[in-house]
């Protein structure tokens, strides 16, 4: 067990909860899709999973203080850097040399179907390649846990098919992914679905 949730909740209003209280473990290896319409506090429960606030009601266990890293709807990358700048940039901030970083991040490239334009820049990857760039990146700095926060949101139907096969590729790995979507094509991609439901008396 990775992350457990007891009777986890939260309000920025007081008595004006988000979601149902949501009771869950979840470990390595699993996909889990986070859904609600808007406003139903996705990208919260997100931060809540990643540390980053606690939550108002209920309890959150992360033994271990699992390392997390978060991948936005919009991709940010340095537009005159490359697709293979961008993956190396984890393994160089640990120390590695560049000669011994760059096979990995090309075989990273290559498993995200990204190997085609790694030496092309940032700024002129498409959105689909951007946001799977991304999500190499941040494979690349070795997280435990991994947060996507409508990772297709921003992409017509073909690039976000390109988007959600990226998600496919690391459904067997050992970590942690949390996807907040709308998207019934990245759901599908999902071993676990979690719906966050208003609470009882609202709507």
């Amino acid at each position: 067990m990775l992350i457990s949730l007891e009777q986890v909740s939260h309000e920025f209003l007081e008595g004006r909860a988000l979601f149902q209280p949501l009771s869950a473990s979840f470990d390595r290896g699993e996909l889990i899709a986070i859904t609600g319409p808007s406003g139903a506090g996705k990208s919260t429960l997100l931060a809540i999973l990643a540390g980053l606030m606690p939550p108002t009601h209920g309890r959150i266990r992360r033994p271990g203080s699992p390392r997390a890293c978060w991948v936005t709807q919009h991709p940010h990358g340095v537009a005159r850097r490359t697709a293979l700048d961008h993956v190396c940039l984890p393994y160089l901030a640990t120390g590695m040399r560049r000669r011994d970083a760059e096979p990995l991040a090309r075989a990273l490239l290559d498993r995200f179907g990204l190997s085609a334009v790694g030496d092309q820049q940032f700024a002129t990857l498409s959105g689909g390649q951007a946001q799977r760039l991304m999500i190499a990146r941040s494979i690349a700095a070795a997280p435990d846990l991994l947060l996507l926060d409508e990772p297709t949101a921003q992409l017509d139907q073909r690039t976000a098919g390109e988007v959600d096969a990226a998600l496919g590729a690391i459904a067997s790995t050992d970590l942690l992914v949390f996807v907040a979507t709308h998207s019934a094509g990245t759901r599908a991609m999902c071993s676990r679905v979690v719906e966050l439901e208003a609470p009882l008396g609202c709507g």
